[in-house]
C-alpha cells in the first residue's frame, strides 16, 4: 500500500491564527494611533512656543504685539511641509497681550486635547479637551 501523509494546515487551524492575529490587532491599531497623536501634538506644541517667541521679537521691536507672529500667522504644523495636522491662528493680540492656539484637523482631528493655547505669560492650555486631562497630559 502507497499512503500519502498530507502536511499543512486544516482549514480550522487558519481561521484560529486569523482570529489571534484579529484580536491582537485591535488591541494594538488603537494604542499606536494614540501614540502617533501624542508625538504629533508635542511637535505641533514645540511650534506654538516657536509662534510665541516670534510674537515676544516682534513686540520687542515694535512695541506691539498687533501684527506679529510672522510665517505662523494663519500657518500649519508642521511648519517644514508633510500633511497639515495643527492651524495655527491668532486668537487675540492687542499692545501688550496676545492668545494663539493650534486648532486640530485631519488625522490630528479625532485628539483628545482639542485645541492648544498659549498667551503672552506663557500659560500654556487647552479647549474642547476630553474629560479628566489636565494642561499637563496634552504640553
Amino acid at each position: 500500500m502507497n499512503m500519502q501523509t498530507n502536511s499543512g494546515f486544516t482549514l480550522i487551524e487558519l481561521v484560529i491564527a486569523m482570529l489571534i492575529i484579529s484580536i491582537l490587532a485591535s488591541i494594538a491599531y488603537p494604542a499606536y494611533t494614540e501614540q502617533v497623536q501624542k508625538s504629533r501634538r508635542a511637535d505641533c506644541a514645540a511650534e506654538l512656543t516657536l509662534f510665541a517667541n516670534e510674537m515676544e521679537r516682534f513686540a520687542t521691536s515694535r512695541g506691539t504685539y498687533v501684527g506679529g507672529g510672522g510665517d505662523f500667522i494663519n500657518g500649519t504644523c508642521p511648519i517644514n511641509g508633510g500633511t497639515p495636522v495643527y492651524d495655527f491662528s491668532v486668537v487675540a493680540a492687542n499692545g501688550s497681550t496676545f492668545s494663539i492656539q493650534a486648532a486640530p484637523r485631519g488625522p490630528q482631528a479625532t485628539d483628545k486635547c482639542g485645541i492648544l493655547t498659549l498667551d503672552n505669560l506663557g500659560r500654556k492650555g487647552m479647549n474642547g479637551a476630553a474629560a479628566g486631562l489636565n494642561v499637563q497630559d496634552c504640553w
